[in-house]
């Protein structure tokens, strides 16, 4: 495995692989790794001849300045569980390798597809995202991106740009990792302290009762009963809660078994945000 830092470096090292014809895999993360992360290497691994994984913290798309500065940074583990799970490249760039300045985004209107959820609350965060990945698709020139379902609205808005630049990639949703207990796999699940990790599987449980609830009640009735429940316990609180469109991202107000929905959430714990979906 050679961990890289140089793009011109990178893409000398690919170009060679695909001379002779083998296909390039790309996760991007931005470290602390976890299960998660892994099993979208082990997927790469299935389905491509090389894999890149980059490691960058992308400054571009944080909108809390506090948020940006505690992510956590362990690249001397990452690199070293890269190399157990057998990935080829990693690709550890610095900002100036990327940007020219702060300044330096994606002239791409994402439309609705940023305008709830994630968007609403994080603005800038989705138009920093999409900079970065596009920069990185740009470098690697990868025939496939694995991306975690975990982001759910991360994900459309990356197969919506993948459209918009009519770039030759395939983009791979993978299914959500969860610990035993139920809680989704995150690089932030480290920074939650005993009492707020033993609260935290609460968000996927109240998730899961949407999907029963909403048979006999309105989705405002459901997205009340899901907030009601998790703030009940202190160590969390609901920032929002949403029921959309899976291809859309938008706002439903009625339910269908017929359409294709899925429930996202975001939970504070304490200064901890984090965030789930599941499909109905």
């Amino acid at each position: 495995m050679l961990v890289i830092e140089k793009k011109n470096k990178l893409r000398n090292k690919l170009i060679q692989a695909k001379t002779i014809g083998k296909t390039i895999g790309f996760v991007p993360t931005m470290g602390a790794l976890h299960s998660g992360h892994l099993s979208l290497i082990e997927r790469a691994k299935k389905e491509c001849d090389v894999v890149v994984c980059s490691i960058y913290v992308n400054p571009t798309q944080f909108n809390n300045a506090a948020d940006f500065e505690n992510y956590p940074q362990t690249l001397k583990a990452d690199v070293n569980l890269l190399d157990l799970a057998k990935c080829d490249f990693v690709f550890t760039p610095t900002f100036d390798e990327l940007y020219e300045s702060k300044s330096d985004l994606l002239d791409i209107d994402l439309g609705n597809l940023e305008r709830n959820m994630e968007g609403e609350y994080r603005p800038g965060h989705f138009l920093g995202m999409v900079t970065v990945v596009k920069k990185f698709f740009d470098i690697v020139e990868p025939d496939k991106g694995f991306f975690g379902e975990k982001d759910f609205q991360q994900l459309a808005i990356i197969n919506y740009m993948v459209s918009f630049f009519q770039l030759p990639i395939e983009i791979i949703g993978c299914a959500t990792v969860r610990e035993n207990d139920g809680l989704a796999l995150s690089s932030r699940n480290a920074l939650l302290n005993k009492e707020q990790r033993e609260a935290a599987p609460l968000i996927y449980k109240a998730l899961c009762s949407l999907k029963e609830l909403l048979l006999t009640h309105t989705v405002q009735e459901c997205k009340d009963m899901v907030t009601e429940q998790i703030n009940k316990n202190k160590e969390l609180g609901v920032e929002y809660i949403e029921i959309v469109n899976s291809k859309t991202l938008q706002p439903i107000t009625e339910y269908n078994t017929q359409k294709v929905c899925r429930a996202c959430i975001a939970v504070y714990a304490g200064n901890i945000r984090l965030i789930d979906n599941i499909a109905l």
